[in-house]
């Protein structure tokens, strides 16, 4: 077992319900084995910047049930460069700071590889509501943004079956559909339109026609926001097409935010332990990932790489650079997911109206 004296965590990227049970998970379980933790505040800025707290047991209570993140987060684009690095690494060694766990997406996991590379030993957590990485089936923040959505869609069809309407809403995600497929499936959307899946508009605007024919009044359309520059014109063409009154609706970042549910509670709870006792293993350089409902750990570089091959993203030098095996379990995963996602989105159109 490595021994530590001092660890660091901080949160990065989009702000995401759970990130706080995440960091009170990993602030009381390294303050159990004897271990401090500094409270890292701004994410890498806050890091380069020496904007840090040596936190207590107080200093995490009561924050399980808060949404945001206390240690808040910020764009650093130095950190991305030689200098930004050094002066990180630097900040850590004068805060005499052996580890850190950092909590973020995709961008968090290169800067905490960045740090690996250069002796400060760290450990991943995934936190974005977009769930769009790929080497987790889980992010923390993704189901507490998809049970918002579905309490603001269904209030927004208690107005479409007063009045008859069609209403399109576009939800958060990134160039990731997961919250438009799930949520769409679970409101009993009439249409589900992701960019990254193909979408019939011809069928859709005749399932319209059908509900309406058959008495229906109320008609709710998911669109991703990945989906770029359709939502808004295809509610146009449905009022068009179908004589359906129509209306498009942007949730915004309202999905960003709130208490976060049980699930984030405890998978964020789950992971901020993991990575915890991942890193006092001597383990560095890892992603923490929920894989079939198991925690497990992940290298980081294979986890981005994984990510590129799913998002069609991954170079032929960048598949050069990589071992047959690697490239077959990524393979794997990849097909696994997208399996998983095919399904859902199947669901969601044969159950639609």
């Amino acid at each position: 077992m490595t021994e530590f004296k001092r660890i660091g965590v901080l949160t990065s990227g989009g702000d995401a319900p759970g990130m706080n049970a995440a960091v009170r998970a990993v602030t009381r379980s390294a303050l159990l084995c004897g271990v401090e933790v500094m409270g890292i505040y701004g994410g890498y800025q806050g890091l380069m910047d020496d904007d840090m707290k040596l936190f207590t047991s107080r200093d995490v209570a009561g924050i399980i049930s808060h949404g945001g993140t206390i240690l808040y987060s910020a764009r650093a684009a130095e950190f991305k460069t030689e200098e930004g690095m050094a002066k990180a690494i630097s900040v850590c060694r004068k805060n005499h700071i052996d580890g850190l766990v950092v909590i973020g997406g995709d961008g968090t996991f290169r800067g905490a590889t960045d740090l690996s590379v250069r002796g400060i030993k760290t450990v991943g957590i995934p936190g974005t509501i977009d769930n769009d990485i790929s080497s987790t089936d889980y992010t923390i923040g993704f189901d507490t943004a998809m049970n918002t959505v579905i309490e603001l869609i269904d209030k927004i069809r208690d107005t479409c079956e007063s009045h008859a309407r069609c209403d399109v809403v576009e939800v958060m995600g990134r160039n990731a559909g997961d919250i438009a497929i799930q949520t769409g499936l679970a409101t009993g959307a009439v249409a589900v339109a992701v960019g990254e899946l193909p979408f019939d508009e011809e069928a859709a605007i005749e399932r319209i026609k059908k509900a309406r024919n058959n008495g229906k009044r109320n008609f709710i359309v998911v669109v991703a926001e990945g989906k770029k520059n359709f939502a808004e014109g295809f509610t146009t063409r449905i009022e068009e097409r179908t004589g359906v009154e129509s209306r498009f609706t942007r949730l915004g970042h309202v999905q960003r935010g709130g208490s976060p549910t049980l699930r984030d509670r405890v998978t964020a709870s789950l992971m901020g332990q993991f990575a915890v006792d991942k890193l006092f293993e001597g383990q560095s350089d890892i992603v923490v990932c929920e894989r079939n409902s198991k925690i497990v750990a992940m290298n980081i570089g294979f986890a981005l790489n994984v990510d590129k091959m799913f998002k069609n993203k991954l170079t032929d030098e960048d598949k050069a650079k990589i071992s047959p095996e690697d490239l077959r379990k990524m393979e794997e995963i990849c097909l696994e997911r997208q399996a998983k996602k095919m399904q859902l989105y199947n669901t969601a159109r044969i159950t639609c109206v």
